[in-house]
Order: C-alpha cells, then sequence, then structure tokens
C-alpha cells in the first residue's frame, strides 16, 4: 500500500506516524514544506519518497505535489495527515484526485463548530445550544434567547485558542470586536455547559470503534488556558470498561456512526454536569500535546503502529493492557521572561521517581511561553500508577510543589 502523509516538518510527534507506516509495510511518500536535505536522518529512513511543498495548508500546493507523486507512482492508496490545520486542505485533495479517506463534508463539520454542532443535534447527539454568528447583533440576538454564560470562539478554532467566556452584555460588547464582525470576521457563540471536562479518543475501522481512551481535565481547559496560578493536568483513566463511562462510548459510537467517519484517529471533547453528558468538540484526527504517547506508556502498546495497521491492513494487532493511569501535568512559569531555574523536582525523583515516565524542563536561560501556548509550551512532567484515584494525588501534588522560576 502507498501512504503520502502529509507532515510540515516532521517534529518528533509526526515521526511517530512515518515510522509507523513504514514498519506496517507501507511505501510511504512524505509531503512537508522543508527541503528533503534538512529532514532529520531517521525521517529519511522510514520515507521512501518526499515532495517539498510551500505550505502544506495550501490547497493549490499539496494538490500539484499528489498528483505528480501519482504520476510517478506506485498507485497511492491514502493521503493522511494527522494535525487539525491540515485536515480540510488534505480532504479537498482527496476528492479532486479519487484517493479515500475523510471526507469535505466531515472535515468542514469538524473545524465548523456551528455546523458541527447543528449537525451533533440532528443526530441526536447531546450538545451545547450553539450558532455562528456573523454580525455582532446576531450574536446579541443569542444572547437574548438561550441567557448567560456564553462562549465566544473562532469558528475553526482547535482546543481553547481564542475562547473566551462572557456573562453579562458588557463583557460580550467587550470581547466582540476581537473577532472583526461586520468586517468579514466570524464566531461561534454557544451556550455555556457547566461540568466536569474530558475527551475521548478512538481509533475506528470502517466506522467501528477498534481502541478507545478516556481522558479527564483537571482544571477545566477554559481556566486551564488562561490562569498562570495554576499547573493543569490530565489524567487517561485505566478504568475504560466501569459502568461510568457506557453512556460516553455509545455516544462516541453514535457520532462515528452518523458522519461515517471511516478509518481514522478521532478526538472528541466532553462535557458532564448538570445538564448530563454533552459534545463541544469532534475532531477526525489524533489528539495533540503527545496525548498518544501517554497513551502508549499507559498500556505497554505502541498506539502508532495500531494506527498504521488499521490504515494499511484494516485491522488492529495488539490491545491495550490498562496496566497504569497516566498524566501530563503542565507546568507554568512565575512570570514571563527566561527561565531561571526550577525547585520541588528533586523532591518529586526522591519520592515518586519509579512513577515518572518523562519530563522536559527547558534549560536556563530558554524564553519562556505564555500559558494560552498549550500544555507542552514551557515545562510538563508525565507520570502513571496502576491506581487512577492515586495518580489523581500524585499528579496534584507534583502541580503544586514543582515551581518554574523566571526572571
Amino acid at each position: 500500500m502507498h501512504v503520502i502523509l502529509v507532515a510540515p516538518h516532521f517534529p518528533a510527534n509526526q515521526r511517530q506516524f512515518a515510522r509507523a507506516l513504514k514498519q506496517a509495510g507501507a511505501y510511504v511518500t512524505g509531503v512537508g514544506e522543508s527541503s528533503v536535505q534538512s529532514l532529520p536522518g531517521e525521517v529519511k529512513g522510514y520515507l521512501d519518497s518526499y515532495e517539498q511543498v510551500g505550505n502544506v495548508c495550501s490547497e493549490d500546493m499539496l494538490l500539484e505535489a499528489v498528483r505528480k507523486i501519482q504520476r510517478r507512482g506506485p498507485w497511492v492508496h491514502r493521503l493522511e495527515a494527522t494535525v487539525e490545520a491540515h485536515i480540510l486542505a488534505a480532504a479537498h485533495v482527496r476528492e479532486l484526485t479519487g484517493i479515500p479517506g475523510l471526507s469535505v463534508k466531515n472535515a468542514i463539520l469538524c473545524r465548523d463548530k456551528p455546523t458541527m454542532k447543528e449537525f451533533l443535534r440532528d443526530n441526536g447527539i447531546s450538545c451545547a445550544q450553539s450558532t455562528g454568528a456573523d454580525t455582532a447583533e446576531e450574536v446579541l440576538a443569542f444572547a437574548q434567547r438561550v441567557g448567560f454564560p456564553l462562549i465566544l470562539k473562532p469558528r475553526a478554532a482547535a482546543g481553547a485558542a481564542g475562547t473566551v467566556r462572557v456573562d453579562t452584555v458588557e463583557e460580550l460588547k467587550r470581547e466582540l470586536p476581537a473577532f472583526h464582525l461586520g468586517r468579514g470576521g466570524s464566531c461561534a457563540v454557544e451556550e455555556f455547559i457547566e461540568g466536569h471536562e474530558g475527551f475521548y479518543d478512538t481509533l475506528t475501522i470502517d466506522n467501528h470503534i477498534a481502541l478507545e481512551f478516556v481522558t479527564h481535565y483537571y482544571p477545566g481547559v477554559l481556566e486551564a488556558m488562561r490562569s498562570r496560578d495554576v499547573s493543569p493536568y490530565f489524567i487517561t483513566t485505566n478504568r475504560v470498561d466501569s459502568p461510568g463511562y457506557a453512556e460516553l462510548k455509545q455516544m462516541g459510537a453514535r457520532v462515528v456512526t452518523a458522519m461515517g467517519l471511516g478509518t481514522t484517529a478521532t478526538h472528541m471533547e466532553w462535557f458532564y454536569g448538570p445538564k448530563g453528558l454533552k459534545f463541544s468538540e469532534i475532531g477526525a484526527r489524533p489528539p495533540g500535546v503527545g496525548t498518544w504517547d501517554l497513551y502508549c506508556a499507559a498500556n505497554g502498546f505502541d498506539l502508532y503502529r495500531q494506527w498504521a495497521n488499521a490504515i494499511v491492513h484494516g485491522k488492529v494487532g495488539d490491545r491495550p493492557s490498562r496496566q497504569f493511569a497516566a498524566a501530563m501535568v503542565a507546568l507554568r512559569p512565575n512570570r514571563d521572561g527566561r527561565i531561571a531555574g526550577y525547585s520541588g523536582f528533586d523532591e518529586i525523583q526522591q519520592n515518586i521517581g519509579g512513577n515518572l515516565i518523562d519530563w522536559h524542563l527547558p534549560a536556563e536561560g530558554t524564553p519562556t511561553q505564555p500559558v494560552e501556548a498549550g500544555y507542552m509550551a514551557n515545562a510538563w512532567i508525565r507520570l502513571r500508577h496502576p491506581d487512577y484515584d492515586t495518580l489523581r494525588q500524585m499528579a496534584e501534588w507534583v502541580g503544586k510543589t514543582v515551581k518554574v522560576w523566571a526572571r
């Protein structure tokens, strides 16, 4: 099988997808923005051929590269993109070149939040009330109908990027100018859903869920991406088969069936609170911030290889062991500037060193990144334990103990 893999510069996480495809027996062609000479040596070993383009998000450039690859051969069976920003361009090119995979319709559903939620509601899948708005008047009308609090976000945002909560008309009017409504801009406006937040990730084969994982956020993403005073963490549970997750898994299966996602990775964000279980986002891609590496460490298997097996062979091999729950703790510098040092890390090594998976502590002098840059933007620590509740206590303690100092 010939698989084209799209990745701008093949950073460390993207190399795993190339490696897995090669190990699964695929003929792998990479399409990226780097020159072939500048690719890391290990990546060159995974790729059978390569095409450089100016911008992998450009449908025209990607189409030209894929048609060139098709003319050269061998026959192309799949075109894969694993990053949110590349999904729609890849879908358009598939449609224009007759390559199987995620459709343009589904790519748009996953990118356009109001359209996605309308589709979910039409198919009996519970989610927040929402709408797309091109004018401030449309947002204000929605607010009058639904009430506060509300969430404003870009229509094609990934995660919490550009997302704000507003609790009053005054706050709403203050935030709206950032979306340039009435001047070509657009936004999604949603009912705020109170409750615990997490995500449900799957690997699907022919519209059936072959592998599944459930992960919890502490605290919710909006707070985590706005406050320097917390060290947020997320934990993937090894209690996936507990009865409490039955409704979540059933709803996720309905999403896969209703959308007809075929063979792909998925990432579904959810809330559970006073209004029950509701889905907030659907992505036809792997999750970000190294989450698959966490799944691999928790379950003693290679999820990248299972993804490649699904694409190349239509099946998975190994099953997750569920031996461990695993967590990633994001550590924020006390201020913006440059890293000056750390405290508390020796203490956690002495007390729970056997539970640590790995960590990233940028060297002294490294420029800090803003809080909203994400969970892995600065320092982070990953750990695991057989008991979920014990691990949650550990993750909380790590976040309070390890401090990142900046000057």
